[in-house]
Order: C-alpha cells, then sequence, then structure tokens
C-alpha cells in the first residue's frame, strides 16, 4: 500500500512552525513526515536553519500517527555516525517508535561553515559505507569495538536503545549510491523528474546489488518537488528560500548569500522551469501520479507556497484521496 509523506523544510520555516506544520500533516491524513537537516539554508534572506533533531523531537510530541524520517542528514563530519545513532534511538523512543534515519552525503552548505572538509564523491561514499556499518551495528544493540579508515568505536553501545527495530534510508541520484544503499541499507530516497531515468539510474542498480549481496530489494521512498502559486510572480515568492537550490555550484558553496546572488543572477523562468509548478489540486495530482503509479512504497509531497497551512489542508482535502484512489487500482 503506497503511504503519503509531507515534506519539513527547515531552510524555508522556523522550528516553531515545522511543529504545527507536522501537526496539520497528521491532521490532514498524511502518513509521513520527512524532515530536512540542515546547518545553512540554501539563500540567507528569507530562510530558517533549525536544529532538525530537537525539531523531530517535538514533532514526536504533538502528533501520534506518523512515521517520521530525517530527508536527509550527513552522518560523515559535523556529526560521528555513533553520534546519529545515539540521535535516532532517542527518537525512536521519543516517537513511541516511528523514527526512520535518512541518510546522505550531503553539501558542503553544512560542512564547511564549521571548518570541515568536504571531499569528493569517493571519499564521502567510503565514509558512508564505514557510517552504516556502525550505526546499524549501533542499533541493533551491539557493544561496538571498530576500526576503519576513517571512523573508529571503543565499546561504543547505545544505553537508551531505539525500542523497535529503526530502518535507515539512504539517498541516492546514480548507481553508486543505490548499489551501496542496497547493500546497507533498508531503503533508498529517490528524488524522481522522471520515472524511467530513476528506474534505470537508481532502482535497477539497486536491484542488482541488493541480488548480489543477497538482500532483498530496498524499500522506495520517492519525492518531487513543487511550486503551489497562480502565476510566475507567486511562484517566485513562494520558491524564495530554496532558489539557492538550483544555483550553480550549490554542492560546494558555503555561504547562502552566494548562492542568492548566483540564484538571482540566473533567468527567473529557468530557475522555475526546474520545478514542477501547480496552481492546484488537479495538477498537484498529475504531478504526484507518476510517483505512485512507480510503485514507491512512499511518496514524499515535496511542496512550498505562499500560505503553507492552506496548502496542506487542500492537499488533505484534494489531493491524498485521489492518489490514495490511484494506488488502490495500480
Amino acid at each position: 500500500m503506497t503511504q503519503f509523506a509531507y515534506f519539513c523544510g527547515h531552510e524555508q520555516f522556523q522550528p516553531e512552525e515545522l511543529v504545527e506544520h507536522a501537526r496539520l500533516a497528521e491532521q490532514a491524513g498524511f502518513d509521513w513526515l520527512v524532515v530536512s537537516e540542515h546547518f545553512h539554508p540554501w539563500v540567507d534572506d528569507v530562510s530558517a536553519s533549525g536544529y532538525a533533531f530537537a525539531t523531530i523531537a517535538a514533532m514526536a510530541g504533538v502528533t501520534e500517527r506518523v512515521q517520521i524520517a530525517t530527508g536527509v542528514t550527513t552522518p560523515l563530519f559535523r556529526y560521528h555516525p555513533g553520534v546519529i545513532a545515539q540521535a535516532s534511538a532517542t527518537l525512536d523512543r521519543l516517537s513511541r517508535g516511528r523514527f526512520n534515519l535518512g541518510v546522505g552525503t550531503g553539501e558542503n552548505l553544512n560542512e564547511g561553515p564549521l571548518g570541515l572538509e568536504f571531499p569528493a564523491y569517493a571519499e564521502r561514499a567510503a565514509r558512508m559505507r564505514e557510517a552504516l556499518v556502525i550505526m546499524r551495528r549501533l542499533l541493533d544493540g551491539e557493544k561496538l569495538t571498530y576500526e576503519g579508515e576513517y571512523y573508529s568505536t571503543d565499546r561504543a553501545k547505545l544505553y537508551s536503545p531505539p525500542t523497535r527495530y529503526v530502518p535507515i534510508w539512504m539517498a541516492a541520484g546514480g548507481p553508486k549510491s543505490s548499489a551501496l544503499a542496497a547493500e546497507l541499507a533498508d531503503g533508498i530516497i529517490a528524488s524522481v523528474k522522471v520515472p524511467e531515468e530513476t528506474r534505470e539510474r537508481v532502482i535497477d542498480p539497486a536491484h542488482v546489488a541488493a541480488e548480489a549481496s543477497g538482500r532483498p530489494d530496498p524499500r522506495i521512498l520517492a519525492s518531487r518537488w513543487s511550486v503551489y502559486a497562480q502565476d510566475q510572480a507567486e511562484a517566485w515568492e513562494a520558491l524564495g528560500a530554496w532558489r539557492g537550490l538550483r544555483a550553480p555550484g550549490r554542492l560546494q558553496a558555503v555561504d547562502p548569500a552566494e548562492l542568492r546572488e548566483r540564484a538571482d543572477e540566473m533567468d527567473r523562468g529557468d530557475i522555475l522551469s526546474r520545478y514542477s509548478i501547480v496552481s492546484g489540486p488537479e495538477d498537484y495530482i498529475a504531478t504526484y501520479r507518476p510517483l505512485v503509479e512507480f510503485g514507491a512504497e512512499v511518496v514524499a509531497i515535496q511542496t512550498t507556497s505562499i500560505n503553507q497551512e492552506s496548502t496542506i489542508a487542500m492537499l488533505g482535502a484534494e489531493v491524498l484521496p485521489e492518489l490514495r484512489a490511484v494506488a488502490d487500482n495500480r
């Protein structure tokens, strides 16, 4: 059965607003919350940057049913993977068994500001391989002594362990990451623009890697960005906090001011063309129907508007029922 997630963006909203959005999303009928985790936002003028693990704890307190996942955190530089395992176990307890750990190899925007190196993908992937092993073994209750190339532990153990098995999901945009996720994680988080391209670059390589490792195919959480607006001017206003996400050099940038300047030098139409612009429930349904038909276990509606609270209510009343009907008829 397909489930639906609402995306909570720390780069756009202050943490107290996100806690309220979480409450409203559960009330609207969403099954999941996917919560971003950043040190810096994508721009510096209309943005936010709360500490996601504290926000998630507060979300757990105002919700009862929804699964909650980081989307995503990077357990490689700012955080030792053992600390992420500890945070995950604590959030699992506070949410009464509803926490999912979503991880990814990150951006310099979150590491560089703290004076940390952000190496090329090959090293980040090698670090992630070690991190996945450490986090899984700690979450599974092991007292772990581990000596890797990048991380070590000495009889580390979680003395406030999770109440149940905590799934680990890994963001993947290409075959290398998807193969690593299939080998060592439980699920893949994929940003889907063209479903067949995602199938070719992410899903098929994951299937091959899982088979080679003797593991089941990973679970799939598929997300897509949309902007709810009635015209281009409203769309640009709604996209304000995210416009740096499409600026050149985003993976290596440190200062959100630089990303804002680069984005504002670009043609607005060019930036907006990289998002799905929706003007009502029918557009939302058309935008997310392919992700349901794609067969993802979880479909994440990653959307922004000039009135997020009313958008959440509209999604619950007019969009989710139709998408659930599509899922039921697959």
